[in-house]
């Protein structure tokens, strides 16, 4: 994999060079990682890892395919959660609550990886509701169960609380991994998706270690 050049920020689309820190034995706060004071709720008895993302983001697009099996693959302990943001993006918003819609009607695991494809890979555009629509019935689900899904009001509420929960975690770009609610991972402290998701490893590693006692 090539080495990782930028990271989407929020309110525009920007790059910055990785710094290629090397990964630490033990993750340090202002260095690998950065502590959320006060945290974010958790669920009980797990350590949680949330992905912020947006299908708009073209690394998010990159990181995907490597996230999916990472979470797949994380012992009973380890509970995966993503939210998708918009950073006040009306745009943005949009797929945000693509992301919810699929999510209610159950067709998330269907068409999760091809709404990045469509946009990343096929330069599909999403201008309209009445065009995201279209499109998900092309891909063979009900589109008038989708279609209402994405224009409830619950899905709005649910993207305000997702922004609501990336300002709190104080989320400046896409992708970004906290892991039991209170470790935001310094994507600038590695150099490509893999070592990113070894560090994931070593933070979960952490809150385990914290959360025995030892």
């Amino acid at each position: 994999m090539k080495r990782l050049t930028a990271w989407l920020f929020a309110t525009l689309i920007s790059s910055f060079v990785l710094s290629g820190i090397s990964l630490a034995a033990e993750p340090q706060a202002g260095r690998e990682f950065n502590p959320i004071n006060p945290p974010l709720a958790t669920p009980k008895g797990k350590i949680e890892v949330i992905e912020f993302f947006s299908y708009g983001c073209n690394h998010c697009s990159d990181f995907h395919p490597l996230i999916t099996p990472w979470a797949a693959r994380q012992p009973k302990d380890v509970s995966f959660r993503r939210i998708p943001v918009s950073f006040n993006r009306p745009e943005w918003a949009r797929l945000a609550r693509i992301y919810y819609a699929l999510e209610a009607t159950g067709d998330l695991a269907k068409l999760d990886a091809a709404v990045f494809i469509a946009i990343h890979e096929q330069r599909v555009t999403f201008k309209t509701d009445e065009a995201v629509v279209a499109w998900a019935a092309s891909k063979g689900i009900d589109g008038k169960k989708f279609g209402d899904a994405l224009a409830s009001f619950s899905m709005q509420s649910k993207v305000q609380r997702g922004d609501q929960e990336a300002a709190n975690a104080r989320i400046r770009g896409v992708p970004s991994l906290v892991v039991d609610g209170k470790f935001l991972i310094n994507n600038e402290s590695v150099s490509n998706y893999d070592e990113l998701l070894k560090l994931t490893d070593a933070m979960i590693a952490k809150a385990r270690q914290e959360k025995s006692g030892k």
